[in-house]
């Protein structure tokens, strides 16, 4: 039997969902990246941890709209983006003009929660109306695991120099791009704001002296 599961932006609970889900495997993919250093006098390369990678999850989910006689879009273009008819609503995949990052998104089936972005999708209509209109669709996603900044610090910490810079905000900075010039990463914007009590990123001004914390 089919079961809803669902999607929706994390900080929106109107933005949710809803799918038939019931496969009969899960499966969740987690790599590492190691980088080789030769030795001199030894036989093989010794592998130096670089980096890990967030879990991927790939999905099918399942649309049927036959009954109701509607555009099975209307539902798919919540995830992908409009694509036919005159709305122009933003989907779960769109991204964030302001910030250039994709919403974080939750996927919940039953008491399975995962916080991801929506890396990429795939959709096949498989039924239509005798007038063309799609009734059923599958979309195969492939999400990518997100977790805040704070989060994997507390799993595995970092040290630094316990030195603390300041920024000098121009015309034309953002707290995204302040991130990416000083921490080498835009979403870490949020490290930032937090040490400088800003909730609302978009009200920066030229003038402002930010404090850039250290990663710790």
């Amino acid at each position: 039997m089919l079961v809803k599961a669902f999607l929706m932006k994390k900080d929106d609970p109107s933005s949710k969902v809803p799918f038939l889900f019931n496969p009969s495997e899960l499966t969740i993919e987690r790599a590492n990246q190691f980088a080789e250093k030769d030795i001199s006098g030894l036989p093989a390369s010794t592998l130096q941890f670089v980096k890990g990678t967030p879990r991927t999850l790939t999905l099918e989910l399942f649309f049927d709209t036959y009954e109701e006689g509607k555009d099975v879009r209307e539902y798919t273009d919540k995830i992908t983006g409009w694509e036919f008819g005159t709305k122009k609503k933003k989907g779960l995949m769109d991204i964030d003009p302001e910030t250039h990052a994709p919403p974080v998104c939750l996927f919940v089936w039953g008491s399975f929660m995962f916080p991801c972005v929506i890396e990429r999708v795939t959709k096949k209509f498989t039924m239509f109306l005798s007038d063309g209109t799609p009734v059923r669709a599958t979309l195969n996603v492939t999400l990518k695991e997100y977790k805040e900044f704070e989060e994997q610090l507390k799993e595995t910490p970092r040290h630094s120099a316990d030195r603390t810079k300041t920024w000098l905000v121009k015309q034309g900075d953002s707290l995204w791009l302040i991130a990416a010039k000083e921490y080498g990463d835009a979403s870490l914007w949020r490290l930032i704001a937090k040490a400088n009590k800003i909730h609302n990123p978009r009200l920066l001004k030229p003038g402002m002296e930010l404090v850039i914390p250290p990663l710790e």
